[in-house]
């Protein structure tokens, strides 16, 4: 197979089991650190998926672990699988990171021959064998290379996908994929074989950054990408004031990098599409309530903005720089924070400039970007806080339209810095 040490996430006993399984058709790969609360019950609800749906395939479940220090791969490995699905529980080598995690799973694929590949993470607790018949089955049958999750997530769970990763991406390349970082996924082995050997497992992609450039890749690199509806989504979701900001960093990074290898693709694109929405799950339930700190959030807000305001005048445009002052000053006097979308929009446009042309640290540039972040998420809050989730999905949507009304405004800044 040609493997070479450190040249592969996979250790030596995944790749025995490779050479073992020869070739299977559809492969499920979990990557894991310290889920041992949730992992066997996904384990075994792919199991039963895989079996159910796919009988007469030969089907495999790679569980790629980052070394957790609980009982992770113990309670993996107690998950009841049907026999006719194989199973391995392995340490992957490498950066420390989801994404490197993947990394395991897009070499197994490629080397397995595997027709139709399948990721979901390991904290889910909504997950039922009908999302591995959802996920893969368009795969298989090859009607999509890239299959995206969407979901019915509570109106304050997934914080940085709703402010500002999937706004900017569905501006940017004109496709609505409205769970870009949703960590579940399907993609054909082609793809994977494209994944893997890319040469990016030394930046921000082996960490959070590894779900915005999946997609970010598949919308620009293959011909059809769709979604497919999985209902409520219930996970060990996290507060955005307090559990963020490192994903923050590595996800934003990787956007902003991306921005830069595809510019000949988002500049030429003047408005979204939307993509299909496979059929799948019917009906679902309103998503649970997920706590969130509003006034750490708005805290966060004021404490960068005293801390950071010189760098905001540089990094931002006068008029974004100043409508941000206005806010910060408004809060000062009781106010509540209000950063709207048409405000955020310039700001986050702002960054994405300075970062294209920053010859500095573009993580600190990313870092004193999250407490802008925090206001924006804590002028959403108060605005939908009396909305179901239809309601201020609705607040997202308008906000996406925002963001693609002010793409010129992104590209003539760019444009003009060529041009001096």
């Amino acid at each position: 197979m040609g493997f070479k040490p450190y040249e592969t996430a996979l250790r030596d006993e995944a790749i025995k089991w490779i050479k073992e399984q020869q070739k299977v058709d559809i492969l499920v790969g979990v990557p894991c650190y310290n889920n041992e609360d949730t992992i066997r019950f996904v384990v075994e609800q792919i199991g039963e998926g895989l079996s159910k749906y796919f009988p007469e395939l030969r089907k495999a479940i790679f569980i790629s672990d980052g070394g957790s220090t609980d009982n992770t791969r113990e309670n993996a490995l107690k998950a009841k699988i049907p026999s006719d699905v194989s199973e391995i529980v392995t340490i992957y080598r490498g950066i420390p990171g989801k994404g490197t995690s993947l990394r395991a799973i897009f070499e197994v694929a490629k080397h397995l021959e595997v027709k139709a590949i399948a990721v979901f993470d390991s904290d889910l607790r909504s997950i039922r064998p009908e999302w591995i018949k959802y996920v893969v089955e368009p795969v298989l049958n090859e009607d999509t290379h890239f299959v995206a999750p969407y979901y019915k997530r509570y109106k304050y769970d997934g914080t940085i996908t709703n402010m500002i990763v999937y706004p900017t991406t569905r501006a940017l390349y004109g496709k609505r994929v409205r769970q870009p970082i949703g960590g579940d996924f399907g993609f054909s082995g082609k793809l994977a074989k494209l994944y893997s050997d890319k040469d990016v497992w030394m930046t921000d992609i082996a960490k959070f950054g590894i779900d915005i450039w999946m997609t970010t890749v598949a919308i620009n690199e293959v011909k059809s990408i769709s979604q497919v509806n999985l209902g409520v989504k219930i996970h060990n979701a996290k507060d955005p004031a307090a559990d963020l900001v490192h994903m923050f960093i590595q996800v934003i990074s990787t956007m902003f990098d991306l921005m830069n290898e595809y510019e000949d693709n988002w500049t030429k694109i003047e408005k979204s599409v939307d993509i299909p929405l496979l059929k799948g799950v019917e009906d679902s339930p309103e998503p649970t309530e997920i706590k969130v700190n509003l006034k750490k959030l708005e805290d966060e807000f004021i404490d960068g903005f005293e801390q950071f305001s010189s760098l905001y005048r540089d990094i931002l445009s006068p008029e974004s720089y100043n409508g941000l002052r206005k806010v910060y000053e408004n809060k000062k006097k009781g106010n509540g924070i209000n950063i709207n979308s048409e405000l955020w929009s310039l700001i986050v446009y702002d960054a994405a400039y300075t970062y294209h042309n920053w010859s500095r640290n573009r993580k600190k540039l990313i870092n004193i970007l999250s407490p802008l972040y925090f206001g924006r998420t804590a002028s959403f809050i108060s605005e939908t806080i009396d909305m179901n989730w239809e309601q201020a999905e609705k607040v997202i949507e308008k906000q996406a339209e925002v963001f693609e009304k002010n793409k010129k405004y992104l590209k003539n800044r760019i444009l003009q810095w060529k041009e001096f």
